[in-house]
């Protein structure tokens, strides 16, 4: 089943409009960008998060872990919305160190966030997205946020490293699943993005100002990604313009996956 939009039409308003757009993890960072970005371009927004929002989306608390949980969230997005066009499953959490330095509990907990969660939301949001695609707006689309800790190897990164690795095979595997019945699956994988979270790890550094300049210095472009920079290009993966994008990652990372600059 192929999405009915029309990429080239501008007369309906906005690319997003009409559609129901959800994001996991939208409260903040990311998250928060990602969701302004689709209000912007005309989707009703809903956000499922553990923290509040005082945006002007439909704020539902959310834990990612609890399966109950989800599956309430989800009907009631339904229920409030009318449905759900787009899934953005940003929710996630990072950790630090080897394999020596992660407990079996920790390793349970990030995968439990970052992959399951995934699969959790995805599962309780497929009925409503394929009658989406099924429906007069014929599109639906899943966009999971990855990392450059997929592709690339990190120092002191491991568990993180693998639950994002997971993120990358997953998505692939979702998009076979589901591209007969109208759903594309992507995913965007950043480069180190200036959110809330970095800020703290750059916080508990021993020099914050010189682990800043090092964490821009191995991207080619010599910054930090910015949130809404990801944020655009979860817009374009979720949009009807990109109907024929499925199965695939997108990098934002300021050349880290790619380039090989020789040093000055």
């Amino acid at each position: 089943m192929t999405a009915r939009i029309s990429p080239t039409a501008d007369t309906r308003g906005p690319e997003l409009q009409d559609l129901v757009a959800v994001v996991t993890g939208g409260a903040s960072g990311i998250g928060l960008a990602t969701a302004r970005e689709l209000h912007a371009r005309g989707a009703r927004v809903a956000v499922l998060d553990r923290a509040a929002s005082d945006e002007p989306f439909l704020h539902i608390p959310c834990d990612v872990t609890d399966d109950e949980a989800v599956r309430a969230a989800v009907d009631t997005v339904v229920r409030e919305l009318g449905g759900i066009h787009i899934l953005v499953n940003n929710a996630g959490i990072g950790a630090q160190g080897t394999v020596e330095d992660n407990a079996s509990d920790e390793w349970r907990r990030v995968l439990d966030v970052n992959v399951i969660g995934i699969a959790r939301v995805t599962a309780a949001a497929l009925p409503a997205l394929r009658k989406a695609a099924a429906g007069g707006e014929g599109h639906a689309a899943v966009v999971n946020m990855c990392s450059i800790a997929a592709t690339a190897g990190l120092p002191q990164r491991a568990l993180y490293s693998a639950s994002k690795g997971a993120v990358l095979a997953l998505t692939r595997a979702m998009a076979a699943d589901h591209v007969r019945e109208g759903i594309r699956v992507t995913c965007v994988n950043p480069g180190t993005v200036d959110t809330p979270w970095v800020g703290r790890l750059l916080d508990a550094a021993d020099d914050p100002a010189a682990e800043r300049a090092a964490l821009a210095a191995r991207q080619p472009t010599g910054r930090l990604v910015s949130a809404d920079e990801i944020a655009y290009a979860v817009a374009y993966l979720a949009s009807p313009r990109s109907g024929a994008t499925t199965g695939t990652d997108l990098a934002v990372d300021g050349g880290m996956q790619g380039l090989r600059l020789r040093s000055e």
